[in-house]
């Protein structure tokens, strides 16, 4: 990839109203950044409203952003970008990364958990950390205080990756300085954010599905009943990876989240060895093959149907998520022409995408 190509990367996914799925959508169609940043305007013109892409100077200043913080950049598409994460739509179109960048090629496991710990499932978290590394696994978590922090400590030597919220070169939260810096030297730090960017909240359930898509499988060690570890383990498991989850006192708030998980189905581990034996399973969820929805993509249909079809779903959709499925068969016309209209009103800001293929209109109050 050539730095004009990189350029324009940042440019579109730095332009509002692009996020990680476009993206793919786009290139899938134009073949090229390059291209589908030439298209973007007259996209956003068939839906409604104007769209200006991010401009070059940013992408230069990124890109300089990156090098200050002795960071490099992985872009999808490329060789050097993790091949598991590759195949989702979703991923990460730019990987800002520092430290060692070929843990990515390793198997790796998730181990994620409560920021409130209790000391024995911190514990049990690093035991297990350094037990998974020594069979020669990659270990990936968040580099949140509590069980992530224990994860990554357990894993030094043997290897860690850490998805990290904001830029490459915050440090969040601040008492992990030690191991932020211990981690850029002898593993690696990931961010999906552009240097300087400070994590919010909504930043971390973006950060999970990542922790989710590189991991064979997720472990919970402890975790509230709406805790963000759970996102994490749903996004595993709905890409293909194994969930597992060690059990705690039902008495124990922060036990919830994991004896929750069990119950609907996670596998029940105690340490290493179980999930050892889980992984030697047979995979119980397989992905569908995307041959078709892609091909669909490249398809676009005619400008006058594809003008149909956004007013039919303009006219259907409203605030609350609507599966895109449903959306095809609301129309009554072919997924091709349904998919490029929900294209053009994606790129104008009129509706949204949501988690498991859900869209919905853009309410302006």
């Amino acid at each position: 990839m050539d730095r004009e190509e990189k350029l324009a990367c940042l440019r579109l996914i730095r332009t509002p109203n692009i996020g990680p799925m476009t993206f793919s959508l786009l290139l899938q169609r134009y073949g090229s950044a390059i291209e589908a940043l030439r298209a973007v305007p007259e996209l956003a013109k068939r839906g409604g409203r104007s769209l200006k892409p991010a401009g070059r100077a940013l992408a230069e200043a990124e890109l300089q952003a990156n090098e200050d913080a002795g960071a490099s950049l992985l872009f999808k598409g490329a060789g050097d970008y993790p091949a598991r994460l590759a195949q989702f739509d979703d991923a990460p179109p730019v990987l800002s990364v520092r430290g060692s960048p070929h843990l990515l090629s390793r198997p790796s496991v998730g181990i994620v958990g409560a920021r409130n710990a209790s000391i024995n499932a911190q514990r049990l978290a690093q035991s297990l950390a350094e037990d998974l590394a020594a069979e020669g696994y990659v270990i990936v978590s968040g580099l949140a205080r509590g069980i992530d922090a224990a994860a990554h400590n357990g894993a030094l030597a043997g290897g860690t990756v850490a998805v990290i919220a904001g830029g490459i070169d915050i440090i969040y939260p601040p008492e992990n300085a030690d191991l932020h810096e211990s981690i850029a030297q002898t593993g690696l730090l990931v961010a999906e954010m552009p240097p300087g960017t400070q994590p919010t909240p909504r930043h971390f359930p973006i950060r999970n599905r990542i922790i989710g898509a590189l991991a064979l499988g997720v472990v919970v060690v402890e975790a509230a009943e709406r805790s963000g570890s759970l996102i994490t383990a749903r996004e595993a498991g709905e890409r293909g990876g194994e969930v597992m989850a060690i059990p705690g006192s039902p008495l124990d708030p922060r036990s919830q989240g994991c004896n929750h998980l069990i119950r609907e189905g996670a596998t029940l581990v105690r340490g290493a060895g179980d999930f050892l034996e889980c992984l030697a399973r047979p995979a119980a969820a397989t992905l569908p093959d995307p041959a078709d929805w892609r091909q669909a993509r490249l398809a676009p249909g005619k400008p006058e149907e594809i003008d149909r079809c956004r007013s039919a779903i303009l006219e259907g959709l409203g605030p609350e998520g609507t599966d895109i499925d449903e959306v095809i068969r609301w129309c009554g016309m072919p997924a091709s022409t349904v998919l490029a209209a929900i294209l053009e009103l994606e790129i104008a800001g009129r509706l949204t995408r949501h988690h498991g293929n859900r869209i919905c209109l853009v309410v302006i109050r």
